[in-house]
């Protein structure tokens, strides 16, 4: 197998999306944040020193999307059409997952756009959070699902 970020001298390249069609795309990607029950229970009642932590990571999220081309190199800019994080409090494990929805009509995928998203929102929750819990684990980031373009619909029942 090719890979597409290297033309034939191995230099870095970003590839050449003129050609292909338009589809529109949609990818989901998820992630969760173990914390303690102390840590837990701030972020679900609103209690901590730094304000809404769900509120401020979601925020953090959508706007990553936005930058994915700004922070991974050989990234194409999308005209991103929709933008969401939802979180599910998982109370058994002290877990938060976080879900990125991300669509765009374009020629080139959108996985590394919900990536970015869970990824920012699940450092956000981190960062507001460390002075509570110094022990969070970020864990099990993955793509869930894609679809659009030639590969059709990717699905990662994880």
């Amino acid at each position: 197998m090719d890979f597409t970020h290297f033309d034939k001298d191995g230099k870095a390249i970003m590839v050449d999306v003129g050609q292909k069609e338009i589809t529109q795309r949609e990818a989901i990607a998820v992630g969760r944040i173990r914390v303690n029950k102390q840590c837990f229970e701030t972020i679900k009642s609103k209690d901590n020193k730094k304000g809404d932590v769900l509120g401020v990571a979601r925020v953090a999220g959508i706007m990553a999307t936005k930058k994915t081309s700004d922070l991974i190199p050989l990234c194409h800019p999308l005209q991103i059409t929709k933008s969401t994080i939802d979180f599910e409090l998982l109370e058994e494990s002290s877990e938060i997952e976080v879900t990125c929805l991300v669509r765009c009509d374009g020629k080139t995928g959108i996985e590394m756009e919900a990536l970015t998203g869970v990824n920012i929102a699940l450092l956000t929750i981190y960062d507001m959070c460390k002075a509570v819990d110094k022990t969070m684990i970020i864990q099990s980031v993955y793509l869930k699902r894609k679809t659009g373009g030639k590969s059709g619909i990717i699905e990662n029942n994880f």
